[in-house]
């Protein structure tokens, strides 16, 4: 990709709002997404200090409240997980003055998931998720999906059946700015050297990790069993290694930004804490690469490709949600008797659903549950849609249940 390639990124408002009124916020997400790029554009004159730097990181572990006490009123502070003990200077120096505005920190591991970040910063600080590429960022359309479904703003539309390309090649590539214009090779061979730096790397800066070799094997065996029921206990005797080693490297993998856990939902909001969530790769064209998927197995390898889609689209939702409304909070949805809806937005006490096929074509049959949904629901249940692989628009029954073609993530 191009060097000064830049893609406009939607959450850069949240950014500069957060800016206005809180003294310290912090742009998390994994590397290479572009935290860097897009925090020296929303402020080209904020003096910028890369803590990868040697220099800078010697100054400022040798002596982290001088390092912060001598820094300018206003300044970005790069890749702060790389010395966590500065957030107490960041602390201390908040507490003299609050400005608005004076620290924008990026993180490339999950800051409320470090062990040693001691000192909270509590009432001072904004925390935004940065994540891969959206495929809406990438064709520079505006993001409006959800605030289109959300707005009940979908009207029946018929077209004509076109061929999968579009969608497989979305999907194989994910959303790190880096492979942008490469072939699936290249971009696999992209992938596979991103995961060996960031394990050689960055995982001892969030954890003491004894066999980088079973953690790489425990993502692999995460990419295989996306959009699935976490089970730690299965996937420790699958890996032959402990329970409780296991849970470590989840939790590592998790402060990496490698892997999200989805919350399940459910009618008693005090269930949702005690029900298995589900876990997804945080990015499709990873999962792709450690799952071996590429353009000649789109037929033979479907369910894989199936599971794999489910992950895409938590991807573009999750992004999109932060740029579109604070109080929006995505789930899954799984009852006694197996039936799923693979995502469960809510705002506030209302509830919508969203189902994902990768079939060309849809019937009523395929709103079933979405139709479980709202029936647990209730009065809640705002309406629900299949996300599929076909470019009609079109009910499945009343008007609370409608087929939207996948393609809309990105046209809209």
């Amino acid at each position: 990709m191009d060097a000064d390639y830049y893609l406009p990124r939607p959450i850069r408002e949240s950014i500069v709002v957060a800016l206005a009124d809180t003294p310290v916020v912090c742009l998390l997400g994994p590397r290479q997404v572009g935290k860097s790029t897009l925090t020296k554009r929303i402020e080209p004159d904020r003096a910028y200090y890369d803590l990868d730097n040697p220099q800078i990181f010697s100054a400022a572990s040798e002596d982290p409240s001088g390092f912060i006490e001598a820094l300018p009123e206003k300044v970005t502070l790069d890749e702060i997980q790389r010395l966590p003990e500065l957030m107490r200077a960041i602390k201390i120096s908040v507490d003299r003055n609050r400005k608005p505005g004076r620290f924008l920190l990026t993180g490339s591991a999950n800051l409320l998931l470090l062990p040693r970040l001691s000192e909270s910063l509590a009432g001072r600080i904004e925390i935004i998720d940065l994540h891969p590429l959206t495929e809406s960022e990438k064709e520079e359309t505006p993001g409006k999906f959800l605030d289109t479904f959300l707005g009940g703003g979908f009207i029946p539309e018929m077209k004509e059946v076109e061929p999968n390309a579009e969608l497989m090649n979305r999907m194989l590539a994910g959303g790190y700015p880096e492979v942008i214009g490469r072939t699936h090779v290249r971009a696999g061979q992209w992938h596979e050297q991103y995961l060996k730096a960031l394990f050689e790397r960055d995982v001892r800066d969030v954890s003491n990790v004894r066999d980088i070799a079973e953690l790489s094997r425990l993502l692999e065996v995460l990419a295989y069993q996306g959009a699935s029921l976490l089970n730690i206990s299965n996937l420790s005797r699958d890996l032959k290694i402990a329970r409780p080693t296991a849970d470590h490297y989840l939790q590592v993998l998790k402060r990496l930004f490698l892997v999200r856990e989805f919350p399940a939902w459910y009618k008693n909001r005090a269930k949702r804490l005690i029900k298995s969530p589900k876990i997804h790769l945080r990015d499709s064209g990873l999962a792709a690469t450690l799952m071996g998927l590429d353009t000649d197995s789109w037929i033979t390898r479907r369910n894989e490709f199936g599971t794999l889609l489910e992950s895409f689209v938590v991807q573009q939702l999750t992004a999109q949600a932060a740029w579109t409304d604070p109080r929006i909070k995505l789930f899954h949805y799984r009852d006694r008797d197996q039936v799923e809806v693979d995502c469960v937005i809510t705002r506030g006490s209302k509830v919508w659903g969203i189902e994902v096929k990768l079939a060309r074509s849809v019937g009523r049959a395929d709103a079933k549950g979405l139709k479980r949904l709202a029936e647990v629901a209730g009065d809640d249940f705002q309406g629900g849609i299949v996300l599929y692989a076909g470019e009609s628009t079109i009910r499945l029954g009343d008007d609370r249940y409608m087929a939207i073609p996948l393609s809309k993530l990105w046209e809209l």
